[in-house]
């Protein structure tokens, strides 16, 4: 009989997983909330389950008696996928580190518990409760939600001015109604750190570290693409990854991708901002297979069903980046065009929408119309390239 996997999470995205997981020759199980996900028509077995209901997809879990269980390229799913895994005695990182990575407010805590370079940051339960604290806050702050990525729900807030607001639109995307307040770190280099770890046994055998490409959307907050390799001293990207690493072995983190988002600051410190304990979105671990030869989703696959790895990676394309296709203005798609200049750098494209679908503005990572994979021959000219992109992308609407 095969072994089952259940699999939390169907979208465009995340189909790669499943078809990952057949090709391994796993029965696919697959748990999510919207009717028309575009995965139930590739898993064996689908179940109109919400993947933060830790109970109904530990219900499910029981059920199938399915030998793992993976959240892919899921903040909201992972402390489901944990929960239901260690109640079931299957491969697992602790479900308290998960709940602890996928809360912000409690990664505050954990940061300054455990000797890690942490904003200044206050979390409230009610807009109420927000308003009391408005002016006494240092700013600039940063407002989001405790439980959002994809830059869903946050804003960069010079003063008072737009307080209100601010807080409504971050309580408008959590589903736990908590948001949190903290203060704005200065970057010491011109963009954030970001991409993927991938842990095993403990150890990070694979540093994905990338400078995380923002862009010039209507959100300039809202992740762009990645550009490999990461911009940092050796000096910084030795503490960047000593932080890592430490973060990882305090967590009890054993095994599976992690998508980070790091900072330093003027005065050479680390600040982790975000750290999700799953793979990352807009196609990241594809972006990273390309460029070390292995295969991070089956990397991801065979971990979560407890099966060793060997993988040895190793720079293939040393200078690469992905660029998120998207519209600034609402529509019905025509077509997607990429003017010549651009395309000899193109090596992959990878299409959400097609001719006739509906097309919304890029506030949000959930509204992205597709990525392209781009490589070039140096540092100076794939930064080039992903500066001026938009100019040579032409995304029809009618």
């Amino acid at each position: 009989m095969k072994k089952k996997i259940l699999l939390l999470g169907g979208s465009a995205q995340q189909i790669i997983a499943i078809e990952t997981a057949k090709r391994l020759g796993y029965h696919t199980v697959l748990c999510d909330y919207l009717t028309d996900n575009p995965g139930q028509f590739h898993a064996d077995k689908f179940y109109l389950v919400s993947t933060t209901d830790r109970e109904a997809v530990l219900e499910v879990a029981q059920k199938e008696q399915v030998d793992g269980i993976l959240a892919y390229a899921s903040d909201p799913a992972a402390p489901s996928a944990a929960y239901a895994a260690e109640k079931l005695g299957l491969p697992c990182n602790p479900y308290r580190s998960a709940d602890i990575l996928c809360n912000k407010d409690k990664f505050r805590e954990f940061l300054s518990e455990n000797g890690f370079n942490c904003p200044k940051a206050v979390s409230f339960t009610s807009e109420e409760a927000a308003a009391e604290k408005k002016h006494s806050l240092e700013y600039p702050i940063i407002i989001k939600p405790v439980d959002s990525s994809g830059s869903k729900g946050v804003t960069i807030l010079d003063s008072p001015g737009g307080f209100e607001e601010a807080v409504r639109f971050a309580f408008s995307f959590s589903r736990a109604g908590r948001i949190i307040a903290e203060q704005f770190i200065e970057n010491k280099y011109d963009c954030i750190i970001g991409g993927d770890i991938f842990v095993y046994q403990g150890r990070v055998i694979l540093w994905g570290l990338m400078n995380a490409f923002r862009g010039d959307s209507l959100n300039p907050l809202v992740p762009g693409g990645e550009i490999f390799p990461v911009s940092l001293s050796e000096a910084d990207e030795s503490s960047v990854r000593a932080a890592l690493q430490d973060m990882v072995t305090k967590l009890g983190i054993s095994f599976g991708a992690m998508n980070v988002e790091v900072m330093v600051d003027k005065n050479n410190r680390v600040y982790p901002i975000d750290i999700g304990p799953r793979a990352g979105g807009n196609m990241i671990p594809i972006q990273l297979s390309e460029i070390f030869g292995v295969d991070i989703v089956e990397m991801s696959v065979l971990t979560a069903m407890g099966e060793d790895i060997s993988p040895v990676p190793e720079i293939r394309i040393p200078y690469c980046a992905t660029y998120v296709l998207h519209s600034d203005s609402e529509g019905v798609l025509k077509e997607i065009r990429f003017d010549d200049e651009l395309e000899k750098y193109i090596f992959r494209k990878e299409f959400y929408k097609q001719a006739g679908d509906t097309v919304e503005c890029f506030d949000n990572a959930s509204t992205a119309l597709g990525i392209i994979f781009l490589k070039a021959d140096n540092m100076q000219q794939i930064m080039d390239v992903m500066e001026n992109a938009k100019r040579y992308i032409h995304i029809v609407l009618i």
